[in-house]
């Protein structure tokens, strides 16, 4: 894996799930990784832990769902360690009581999944380029998901932001591409996250079973962990894929490869 010693990274969701997992295995590295997240708890668990690795973890509580509090992210950054070389823009929320079809969807939660999961993307590299133009370019990686290429019922907000966040990729890497700025994304299958269990509990199901029954959506027939989007993160940030950039990779165990065409085929 590449060496990221002291270069500087910004992890918007930062704090746990597949966040967390871009944080630890960015400092693991030798980076100096700014968590931004709203969750103080993980967030102080995971300097914590940072102590025993080559980089650093600083966190700072935001919500980046606002201009304010990104400019606040970005700046942090910069007057902590002069700059930004990568940024993850990886938050996002899918409500346990968001399942609801569009016609009853509360506008105020349209709102909200929007602003956190596609708004704050823009809002983030808004502040973030020009520092990586200091710097004489950088990368951004955002987190989408396979929901932005194939849906489900209920899910109207989330799809819309993961969709609007690759067509958000794929502008943005044209716009910076001259500036040595790359931009990229990854599209996750299931990931064994807190929203997963947060999920799963709002349902008032069996964990381990409905974990069991998600994972034979996926051919490799078990849902994903935080750190193999974290090791797809890493080598998008690394030199390694330096003429890779306006694109997407999906690290979801062969779930876009089957298609919904293929569903029930081996039952």
């Amino acid at each position: 894996m590449a060496d990221f010693k002291d270069k500087i990274v910004i992890v918007t969701g930062g704090a746990k799930g597949i966040g967390g997992g871009i944080s630890r295995a960015f400092a693991e590295e030798g980076a100096c990784v700014l968590c931004a997240d709203i969750d103080e708890d993980s967030g102080a668990q995971l300097v914590t832990e940072a102590t025993n690795m080559d980089g650093t973890v600083r966190f700072l509580k935001a919500d980046v769902a606002h201009a304010g509090e990104c400019e606040a992210v970005v700046n942090t950054a910069v007057s902590e360690w002069g700059g930004v070389d990568i940024l993850c823009n990886n938050v996002g929320i899918q409500p346990a009581n968001s399942y609801l079809p569009a016609h009853e969807f509360p506008e105020e939660m349209w709102d909200r999944i929007i602003n956190v999961n596609l708004k704050s993307f823009f809002l983030m590299a808004k502040y973030s380029v020009p520092e990586m133009k200091k710097r004489g370019g950088g990368v951004i990686i955002n987190t989408a998901s396979v929901q932005g290429l194939q849906s489900m019922k209920g899910v109207s907000a989330y799809a819309a932001s993961k969709g609007g966040a690759l067509s958000l990729t794929r502008q943005l890497a044209l716009e910076y591409a001259e500036d040595n700025i790359r931009v990229l994304a990854v599209n996750p299958g299931t990931i064994d996250t807190p929203l997963v269990v947060e999920a799963v509990d709002f349902m008032g199901a069996d964990l381990e079973g409905l974990k069991k029954l998600w994972g034979k959506a996926h051919p490799m027939g078990r849902i994903g962990q935080p750190r193999e989007i974290a090791n797809v993160v890493l080598f998008l940030a690394s030199d390694k894929a330096s003429f890779m950039t306006g694109e997407y990779v999906c690290v979801d165990g062969g779930m876009m490869a089957k298609g919904a065409w293929a569903d029930g085929e081996e039952e």
